[in-house]
């Protein structure tokens, strides 16, 4: 029968086969008390299920101020909305853009904006002749080739001068500040690609632009804008409401975000 102890710390009696003291938890025999692990609780106000918040990426590709969606309707503006711009951005309407929730989705809308709202693309989407999209600092838009009618002379008889209309599948018109049209480029083939060397079209002084970038194609099925695994992607201006998932990226004037959802 094992002998009754004495708590080496209190002396209080210690039944036998205890290895702590009921009265000040000391160890009997060299024994530690156990230790209940304590557990990491996290910031529930910041872990919202199912809500979004807003990353906004530096110049430097680093994140920036982070915007917690956790109303049902988030307007960014210049002036106007829950969401406001660090620094003046003239590009930004008052009233630019409105990321709200809808059956558990988050969507973002062009509140009639100048400027509109582009979403990065994932590989390829579909194009309709108007749509803009942006590659690197470039604005451009698809446009089909026009009906060109027969030239007719002056009344003196006098024709005037004019490039010859060569056939072409598409176009894409650059377009410059203040939303002036620019430079026409023709498809000569059923496709244009955009980068900084060795392609159709090459802009080696926008220093954020890919090597190969971007790529429109026709076919029979219609135009396809298709991103080459560029370092700062394509943008595609979105049209209507445009459901927004996990690790999407908006831009806005000239704001970048990054969309995450918990």
């Amino acid at each position: 029968m094992s002998e009754q102890k004495s708590c080496p710390k209190c002396g209080t009696p210690v039944a036998p086969g205890f290895k702590f003291c009921g009265n000040c938890g000391a160890g009997i025999g060299g024994a530690e008390p156990a230790q209940q692990k304590a557990k990491t609780m996290y910031f529930g106000a910041f872990q919202v299920p199912g809500r979004a918040r807003l990353v906004l990426i530096k110049g430097s590709g680093q994140d920036g101020t982070t915007y917690y969606l956790t109303g049902q309707e988030h307007v960014i503006g210049r002036t106007e909305g829950q969401i406001r711009s660090e620094l003046p951005d003239p590009m930004l309407s008052p009233r630019h853009a409105n990321f709200y929730y809808q059956d558990g989705n988050l969507f973002v809308k062009d509140l009639d904006s100048a400027n509109g709202v582009f979403v990065r693309i994932k590989g390829s989407v579909s194009l309709d002749p108007g749509d803009v999209f942006m590659v690197g600092r470039m604005l451009f838009r698809l446009d089909l080739p026009g009906d060109y009618n027969e030239t007719f002379p002056e009344p003196d008889g006098t024709y005037f001068y004019f490039t010859p209309h060569l056939p072409s599948a598409f176009l894409l018109t650059r377009i410059l500040q203040g939303g002036i049209d620019g430079d026409v480029y023709r498809a000569e083939e059923n496709f244009i690609s955009i980068g900084r060397d060795g392609n159709t079209k090459d802009f080696p002084s926008d220093p954020f632009i890919s090597a190969n970038h971007a790529r429109i194609d026709y076919s029979s099925d219609g135009f396809t804008l298709t991103d080459l695994s560029s370092r700062n992607g394509t943008f595609f201006r979105i049209k209507d409401n445009h459901m927004l998932v996990h690790g999407d990226f908006v831009f806005i004037g000239q704001q970048l975000f990054r969309v995450e959802i918990t």
